[in-house]
């Protein structure tokens, strides 16, 4: 298998997969009020959005897209 699996994803799956932790650190934070686990879970959620979309320009078919475009223009 080349790449990585997030070359694999749609666009819609790689959102969610950025999205889905930070909402469910939301949601346990909600239900089980202001804890140290809670905290913990908002700040590696967070972190795992912000490295996912830090590094999205950075797959495979993201480049060639973006390699695309900037030729388009020449």
């Amino acid at each position: 298998m080349d790449g990585s699996f997030l070359d694999y994803l749609t666009p819609e799956m790689r959102v969610q997969v950025a999205v889905a932790p930070v909402v469910i650190a939301m949601l346990l934070r909600f239900l089980l009020g202001r804890t140290q686990f809670t905290r913990w879970s908002i700040a590696i959620g967070t972190m795992w959005f912000a490295v996912n979309v830090l590094l999205t320009p950075y797959t495979a078919g993201i480049r060639q897209d973006l390699m695309e475009v900037s030729s388009r223009f020449r």
